[in-house]
């Protein structure tokens, strides 16, 4: 499986921006996605995930409520709702599948996408 991950950019502090993750190879409908991001000086940071079937999610504390994230499998592609965005939101995000433990724990993902820059302004 091959992630692509798109959708970033500059937004002032209150925006919002969905963020896709595009993958390749039909077993992307049997995984789970996940979405980390990093920012400079930090260690990678669990945001989301979602169950390959879409009945379960799950969020970090720092954007719950705020975010969303979601699938569609037959397009075979992940999404990310972010709203009320933060200036502390800034950071590269990573989406990521086949989750195969903790999935808070990104050394458990087993497959990455190359990241996408979501910069917030104040």
């Amino acid at each position: 499986v091959q992630l692509q991950a798109s959708g970033g950019g500059l937004v002032q502090a209150g925006g919002s921006l969905r963020l896709s993750c595009k993958a390749s190879g039909r077993a992307f409908r049997n995984y789970s996605v996940g979405w980390f991001r990093q920012a400079p000086g930090k260690e990678r940071e669990f945001v989301a995930a979602i169950s390959w079937v879409a009945t379960n999610t799950y969020y970090g504390d720092s954007v719950k409520d705020r975010f969303t994230i979601s699938r569609d499998n037959a397009k075979n592609t992940g999404y990310l709702q972010m709203n009320s965005l933060k200036p502390e939101d800034t950071a590269v995000y990573y989406c990521a599948a086949q989750s195969t433990g903790q999935h808070t724990e990104s050394r458990n993902w087993g497959y990455w996408g190359q990241g996408t820059q979501v910069t917030v302004s104040s």
